[in-house]
């Protein structure tokens, strides 16, 4: 814990989607396996230092007390880093193969990097990257450079 109260970390992050078990099977054919807390109105899928979840979208904005319109961009997309070019390639065909939609195809980046997109069945976006200015650690982790001096 930090002075402030919250410590710099992300512990779940939680996709409001139209159906619990058609995403579970989607997130299940990319060859994720959720965890036995999973219950039928929510799957949890452990994931490399953070827990992904599937939560009825409508539930998710009654819990947070919001209104659950807006299917446009959300602002938000969650990445997932590879260790090569190749490998986001083949990261963006095998999620296409079980459903999802490609939404940039991979290309080198401003940043030096070379990256793709793809939409979830729910329209979620990831971005399937490799980064060459970052490493991971032994658990698979990505590990970024240290705090600015």
């Amino acid at each position: 814990m930090t002075e402030s109260g919250l410590s710099p970390r992300l512990s779940i992050v939680t996709l409001g989607v139209a159906n619990v078990a058609k995403a579970k099977a989607f997130y299940e054919a990319l060859g994720w396996r959720p965890s036995s807390a999973s219950q039928e109105q929510i799957i949890f899928f452990q994931l490399s230092g953070v827990v992904l979840a599937l939560f009825d979208r409508n539930h998710l904005a009654d819990d947070a007390t919001v209104a659950p319109a807006g299917d446009g961009f959300r602002a938000v997309t969650l990445a997932h880093n590879v260790g090569s070019e190749a490998e986001v390639d083949a990261a963006l065909a095998h999620a296409e193969r079980f459903g999802a939609r490609i939404v940039k195809p991979a290309s080198k980046v401003f940043w030096g990097g070379y990256s793709g997109y793809f939409a979830d069945p729910d329209g979620h976006l990831w971005e399937v990257a490799f980064n060459p200015f970052v490493s991971f650690d032994e658990a698979g982790r990505l590990v970024l450079p240290g705090p600015v001096a």
